[in-house]
Protein backbone atom coordinates (compact mmCIF):
# COMPACT_ATOMS: atom_id res chain seq x y z
CA UNK A 1 0.00 0.00 0.00
CA UNK A 2 1.16 3.54 -0.84
CA UNK A 3 2.05 5.89 1.97
CA UNK A 4 -0.47 8.60 2.82
CA UNK A 5 0.24 12.16 1.85
CA UNK A 6 1.00 14.65 4.47
CA UNK A 7 -1.65 17.29 4.88
CA UNK A 8 -0.42 20.78 4.19
CA UNK A 9 -1.88 23.92 5.60
CA UNK A 10 -3.85 25.20 2.54
CA UNK A 11 -4.65 28.57 4.13
CA UNK A 12 -0.98 29.45 4.48
CA UNK A 13 -0.11 28.47 0.92
CA UNK A 14 -3.03 30.46 -0.52
CA UNK A 15 -1.98 33.56 1.39
CA UNK A 16 1.45 33.56 -0.20
CA UNK A 17 0.09 33.58 -3.71
CA UNK A 18 -1.18 37.05 -4.74
CA UNK A 19 -3.31 37.45 -7.85
CA UNK A 20 -5.13 40.43 -9.35
CA UNK A 21 -8.51 39.16 -8.28
CA UNK A 22 -7.45 38.58 -4.69
CA UNK A 23 -5.92 42.04 -4.42
CA UNK A 24 -9.06 43.57 -5.86
CA UNK A 25 -11.22 41.76 -3.34
CA UNK A 26 -8.90 42.67 -0.52
CA UNK A 27 -8.94 46.39 -1.32
CA UNK A 28 -12.70 46.60 -1.72
CA UNK A 29 -13.49 44.77 1.51
CA UNK A 30 -10.68 46.31 3.52
CA UNK A 31 -11.38 49.96 2.59
CA UNK A 32 -15.02 50.51 1.85
CA UNK A 33 -15.63 53.84 0.16
CA UNK A 34 -17.10 56.19 2.67
CA UNK A 35 -18.31 58.80 0.17
CA UNK A 36 -18.36 57.49 -3.37
CA UNK A 37 -18.16 60.37 -5.84
CA UNK A 38 -21.35 60.79 -7.77
CA UNK A 39 -21.09 62.13 -11.31
CA UNK A 40 -21.81 65.84 -11.40
CA UNK A 41 -25.07 66.76 -12.99
CA UNK A 42 -25.14 69.57 -15.51
CA UNK A 43 -27.41 72.45 -14.76
CA UNK A 44 -29.61 73.84 -17.47
CA UNK A 45 -28.64 77.28 -18.67
CA UNK A 46 -31.07 79.92 -17.65
CA UNK A 47 -31.57 83.14 -19.51
CA UNK A 48 -33.17 86.24 -18.17
CA UNK A 49 -34.73 87.74 -21.25
CA UNK A 50 -38.21 89.12 -21.23
CA UNK A 51 -40.72 89.15 -24.04
CA UNK A 52 -40.00 92.79 -24.75
CA UNK A 53 -36.29 92.10 -25.18
CA UNK A 54 -37.05 89.18 -27.49
CA UNK A 55 -39.34 91.35 -29.61
CA UNK A 56 -36.81 94.17 -29.86
CA UNK A 57 -34.02 91.85 -30.93
CA UNK A 58 -34.04 91.47 -34.69
CA UNK A 59 -32.72 88.28 -36.30
CA UNK A 60 -29.33 88.69 -37.97
CA UNK A 61 -29.97 89.77 -41.51
CA UNK A 62 -28.16 88.02 -44.34
CA UNK A 63 -25.83 89.93 -46.64
CA UNK A 64 -28.54 90.35 -49.26
CA UNK A 65 -31.81 90.31 -47.35
CA UNK A 66 -34.20 91.33 -50.11
CA UNK A 67 -33.50 92.42 -53.64
CA UNK A 68 -34.45 96.05 -54.02
CA UNK A 69 -35.07 98.12 -57.09
CA UNK A 70 -32.32 100.72 -57.06
CA UNK A 71 -32.82 103.91 -59.09
CA UNK A 72 -35.16 102.25 -61.58
CA UNK A 73 -32.72 99.38 -62.19
CA UNK A 74 -34.15 95.97 -62.94
CA UNK A 75 -33.36 93.16 -60.54
CA UNK A 76 -32.72 89.67 -61.86
CA UNK A 77 -32.81 86.78 -59.37
CA UNK A 78 -30.82 83.63 -60.05
CA UNK A 79 -31.80 80.75 -57.79
CA UNK A 80 -29.54 77.72 -57.92
CA UNK A 81 -29.28 74.57 -55.84
CA UNK A 82 -26.22 74.08 -53.67
CA UNK A 83 -26.20 70.34 -54.20
CA UNK A 84 -23.68 70.39 -57.05
CA UNK A 85 -21.07 72.84 -58.30
CA UNK A 86 -22.46 72.75 -61.84
CA UNK A 87 -25.38 74.89 -60.61
CA UNK A 88 -23.00 77.43 -59.14
CA UNK A 89 -20.81 77.70 -62.24
CA UNK A 90 -23.80 78.27 -64.50
CA UNK A 91 -25.28 80.84 -62.12
CA UNK A 92 -22.01 82.78 -62.01
CA UNK A 93 -21.74 82.58 -65.80
CA UNK A 94 -25.25 84.00 -66.22
CA UNK A 95 -24.59 86.72 -63.63
CA UNK A 96 -21.40 87.87 -65.36
CA UNK A 97 -23.06 87.75 -68.78
CA UNK A 98 -26.04 89.82 -67.66
CA UNK A 99 -23.91 92.42 -65.92
CA UNK A 100 -21.79 92.81 -69.06
CA UNK A 101 -24.71 92.70 -71.50
CA UNK A 102 -27.06 95.15 -69.79
CA UNK A 103 -25.85 98.28 -68.10
CA UNK A 104 -27.70 99.12 -64.90
CA UNK A 105 -29.06 95.67 -64.11
CA UNK A 106 -28.91 94.31 -60.55
CA UNK A 107 -28.26 90.54 -60.45
CA UNK A 108 -28.82 88.70 -57.16
CA UNK A 109 -27.81 85.07 -56.63
CA UNK A 110 -29.79 83.03 -54.06
CA UNK A 111 -31.39 85.80 -51.97
CA UNK A 112 -33.27 83.11 -50.01
CA UNK A 113 -32.60 79.47 -49.26
CA UNK A 114 -32.74 77.75 -52.65
CA UNK A 115 -34.95 74.81 -53.48
CA UNK A 116 -33.41 71.41 -54.07
CA UNK A 117 -32.55 70.58 -57.67
CA UNK A 118 -33.62 74.03 -58.83
CA UNK A 119 -32.11 76.37 -61.42
CA UNK A 120 -34.27 79.40 -62.06
CA UNK A 121 -33.62 82.81 -63.56
CA UNK A 122 -36.40 85.37 -63.06
CA UNK A 123 -37.07 89.06 -62.88
CA UNK A 124 -38.12 90.35 -59.51
CA UNK A 125 -41.52 91.42 -60.83
CA UNK A 126 -42.37 87.83 -61.71
CA UNK A 127 -41.25 87.31 -65.33
CA UNK A 128 -39.53 83.89 -65.40
CA UNK A 129 -36.82 83.41 -68.03
CA UNK A 130 -35.60 79.88 -67.19
CA UNK A 131 -37.19 77.51 -64.68
CA UNK A 132 -35.84 74.01 -64.12
CA UNK A 133 -37.29 72.49 -60.96
CA UNK A 134 -36.89 69.20 -59.10
CA UNK A 135 -34.03 67.95 -61.24
CA UNK A 136 -32.36 64.71 -60.30
CA UNK A 137 -28.78 63.75 -61.02
CA UNK A 138 -27.09 64.03 -63.55
CA UNK A 139 -29.10 67.27 -64.12
CA UNK A 140 -29.47 66.63 -67.84
CA UNK A 141 -31.95 69.48 -68.58
CA UNK A 142 -29.59 72.05 -67.08
CA UNK A 143 -26.48 70.66 -68.74
CA UNK A 144 -28.22 70.63 -72.13
CA UNK A 145 -28.79 74.40 -71.94
CA UNK A 146 -26.56 76.57 -74.10
CA UNK A 147 -25.76 79.25 -71.54
CA UNK A 148 -24.59 81.82 -74.10
CA UNK A 149 -27.92 81.51 -75.89
CA UNK A 150 -29.84 81.77 -72.60
CA UNK A 151 -27.91 84.91 -71.65
CA UNK A 152 -28.54 86.56 -75.04
CA UNK A 153 -32.29 85.75 -74.84
CA UNK A 154 -32.54 87.29 -71.37
CA UNK A 155 -30.63 90.41 -72.47
CA UNK A 156 -33.07 90.87 -75.39
CA UNK A 157 -36.11 90.47 -73.11
CA UNK A 158 -34.75 92.97 -70.59
CA UNK A 159 -34.14 95.67 -73.21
Amino acid sequence: MAPKRKQRNNAASAATRVTRSTTRRATTTATPAADPELPKTKKAKTTTTTKQEVETKSPPSPVVSEPEILDGRKTIIIEHCKQCNSFKTRAIQVKDGLEKGVAGVNVVVNPEKPRRGCFEIREEGGDVFVSLLDMKRPFKPMKDLDMEEVISDIVEKIR
